[in-house]
């Protein structure tokens, strides 16, 4: 019988190792960001306006003067995230089975073992791979409109572009994919093991599942939320939140802001109206007197008067003067003075 013969000194591959590692770690941002987000955009659940400041100050709108901030940071934040979710996918493709034939194999071992921990790796499995399509989805609409998130676009996107049934499994297998992630990474890697292991692992489902609920009911009513806001903004789907205020109160100020002109050019412009206000005010002083002359009506009494006085004047004129006393008494002597003789 020949000896069988093994060469210890063969240097072992550390690249499994390493991408395990890898693995591990972009699972470990992912979940946590996915926490982080799921928070952020339960938001809404305290009114549109909430939810409108938390998507302006991802748009780093407090470092901009007009305050609309800049979606180029939204487009590399979801950039960054697109590119783990594709590495992660990478790394774990490596470990799913890949034919019917270690699929059924892996379904016979679990119904044998009936070990919890194994259950959950099969539904990480499963979830994983419906993240890797309807997650690329959304994170695709992401990087392709990063300036389209407020309150009344996105709940459009989940009622009239009907992303609502989309939006809904993805929630549900990101919160389950998740959580169950950061529960295997504490196992794997003796995070929070303590003195008890066992005792341990019991407290982590714990969290885990407690975790699950909680992000799976707020997730669930911020979707509900987004889908009540579409619905009545369906009539009006595209617009953007706050447009038809900010139009308005645009339109006031224009009317009322004076225009603003160089001190040389307003100066010309006033001494114009000057100018022009005093031909006008000169040009109705004019037609004011001459329809005044023109019209002007003359009272009948003074009429009367007028021609009275002019008949008076004739008469005085016309009437003789009558003899006077003494020329009488002579003409009276001239006549009995020859008698008396």
């Amino acid at each position: 019988m020949e000896r069988l013969i093994v060469n210890d000194r063969i240097r072992k591959s550390r690249i499994p190792a390493r991408l395990d590692l890898a693995q591990s770690g972009t699972g470990l941002v992912l979940g946590l960001f996915m926490w982080v987000h799921m928070l952020l955009v339960a938001s809404i659940l305290l009114g549109k306006g909430s939810f409108n400041f938390v998507a302006k100050t991802m748009e780093l709108s407090f470092l901009s003067d007009t305050g609309h901030g800049y979606p180029s940071a939204v487009f590399f934040a979801v950039f960054s995230v697109f590119s783990l979710f594709i590495i992660h996918a990478a790394l774990g493709v490596r470990k799913f089975p890949i034919s019917w034939k270690q699929h059924t194999i892996i379904r016979s071992q679990m119904g044998m073992m009936k070990h919890s921990d194994t259950n959950l790796w099969y539904w990480q499995v499963v979830t994983g791979f419906i993240m890797f399509f309807l997650g690329s989805v959304h994170l695709f609409i992401m990087l392709t409109h990063p300036g389209q998130i407020d309150p009344y676009l996105s709940a459009d996107r989940v009622f009239s572009s009907t992303m609502w049934p989309l939006y809904l499994v993805l929630l549900f297998c990101v919160e389950v994919h998740g959580t169950i992630g950061l529960y295997r990474l504490c196992m794997k890697w003796g995070w929070f093991g303590g003195k008890d292991p066992e005792k341990s692992r019991e407290k982590l489902k714990m969290i885990k599942n407690r975790a699950t609920i909680f992000f799976l009911s707020i997730g669930v009513l911020a979707l509900l939320v987004f889908f009540i806001i579409g619905w009545g903004h369906s009539d009006r789907a595209g617009e953007p939140y706050n447009m038809g205020h900010t139009t308005v109160e645009a339109s006031v100020i224009t009317e009322a802001e004076p225009v603003v002109t160089e001190p040389e050019e307003a100066t010309e412009v006033e001494a114009t109206e000057v100018e022009a206000t005093e031909e006008t005010a000169e040009e109705t002083v004019e037609a004011t007197e001459i329809e005044a002359s023109e019209e002007t009506p003359v009272e009948p009494d003074e009429v009367a008067e007028a021609e009275a006085a002019e008949e008076t004047a004739v008469e005085v004129v016309e009437e003789p003067e009558a003899p006077s006393d003494a020329h009488v008494e002579s003409e009276e002597n001239d006549h009995t003075t020859p008698n008396e003789e």
